[in-house]
């Protein structure tokens, strides 16, 4: 199974000539098209770049997808954010009720009511949020969201994909979704698709999750040199809000999720760093390597119900718990020093179950040159995150 080539050109699009205050009023799926889409309305010009300024192919179970981008439609296309855009208060305010789940102050989390997530929660109460970042733009298939620099950053409003598939969101920074209410936004949500390559991100400041998977399959999907960063003003018990760690990381949970977790830095985190399954009726099948999980003050790996995980050359220091130990979910991870380094680190308990080998034997997996536990931290530490997506090219290529 082959990694396509690059295509040999791209849409660039060029900065915005002017800042657009407000959305336009239209209902809320086609609201989150048009939002965008008067944003670029205004830009400047729409120019071809050449190949070279292209990141690497991609890799793990993100393998057949190729580079396209428009939004929800499935013309092939990809965009090139160069610039901070801010989409907070296009929509304005919203109030709504919502709940007190946690009493430590004066930085608890509070919560909008979700899907009735309020209703056994006795303190009560009605609370104004930035309603943009409750919906989210929505991708189609065939998209390339990419980031220029260190400079792409979609600020206050989330991503989500929704059954497409052949999608690419590559070195953009996604932040500031009503970090103070649970339920106040999601970086990034995939309810089934496929082919899906999330790469050299920067996540922070969000109300509930960085990434999401949930109901519908999402299917070879590789998540990779991104950076999540907990620290965080908000957070949810006693123990979190004093030292300031974000609990709501990622959440792996569609019914036949198949994900490639690597290359990734998960920093100041408190759980769901991340969580893995929650229902035996359903699968979710995950290759976990050469991540760097630094500094986390509840746990790390949580492997629910029906989450079969290879977890291996991962570095793993100043963690409490590096995984909760679920005797639900089932998890093989080699224990030798140079397959999982542990520093100042709790055990990884329950992590023993070869039977889940027998899930890991496409060539795509078995062919990655996956780092000695030693070497994780400084790559990663190098190549995570923003700006760094062409420094990896001769990596990735050897993952081909």
């Amino acid at each position: 199974m082959g990694v396509p080539e690059s295509p040999s050109n791209y849409q660039y699009v060029a900065s915005m000539s002017q800042t657009i205050e407000k959305a336009p009023d239209t209902d809320t799926s086609h609201c989150l098209l048009s939002t965008i889409m008067y944003f670029l309305a205004s830009l400047a010009t729409i120019a071809l770049a050449s190949q070279g300024a292209l990141a690497a192919t991609a890799f793990g179970w993100a393998t057949e997808l190729t580079s396209s981008f428009r939004l929800e439609d499935s013309t092939p296309r990809t965009i090139i954010l160069d610039k901070t855009y801010d989409f907070t208060d296009t929509e304005g305010d919203a109030t709504g009720p919502g709940c007190v789940p946690w009493t430590c102050s004066p930085n608890a989390q509070l919560a909008l009511d979700g899907p009735n997530w309020c209703a056994s929660t006795p303190t009560k109460g009605t609370f104004t949020y930035k309603k943009a970042a409750t919906t989210a733009i929505r991708i189609g298939s065939n998209k390339t969201l990419r980031g220029k620099g260190n400079s792409g950053w979609i600020k206050g409003k989330g991503l989500s994909i929704v059954g497409s598939t052949n999608i690419i969101i590559q070195n953009i920074r996604i932040s500031d979704l009503n970090q103070k209410y649970v339920w106040g936004g999601d970086a990034l949500t995939i309810w089934g698709g496929s082919k899906i390559w999330i790469d050299h991100n920067y996540f922070k400041d969000v109300g509930r999750q960085f990434i999401v998977t949930g109901f519908d399959p999402s299917m070879q999907v590789t998540i990779s040199n991104n950076y999540f960063d907990g620290r965080a003003t908000y957070t949810p018990s006693a123990m979190q809000r004093i030292e300031g760690y974000h609990y709501w990381g990622t959440i792996v949970s569609g019914k036949a999720d198949t994900v490639t977790f690597a290359y990734n830095y998960v920093y100041h985190a408190s759980g769901r760093a991340p969580k893995v399954g929650g229902d035996a009726s359903s699968t979710q099948t995950i290759h976990m390597y050469n991540n760097y999980f630094h500094d986390i003050s509840g746990h790390a790996l949580d492997a629910a119900g029906g989450a079969r995980i290879l977890f291996e050359g991962n570095y793993i220091e100043s963690v409490k718990t590096p995984s909760t130990g679920n005797k639900d979910g089932a998890v093989f991870a080699p224990t030798s020093s140079s397959m999982n380094a542990h520093v100042s680190s709790g055990s990884l308990s329950n992590a023993a179950n070869s039977g889940v080998l027998g899930d890991f034997k496409k060539s795509f997996v078995t062919s990655n040159r996956v780092l000695d536990a030693s070497a994780v931290k400084a790559h990663v530490l190098a190549n995570a995150g923003l700006g760094k997506i062409n420094e990896l090219l001769g990596l990735f290529r050897q993952h081909a």
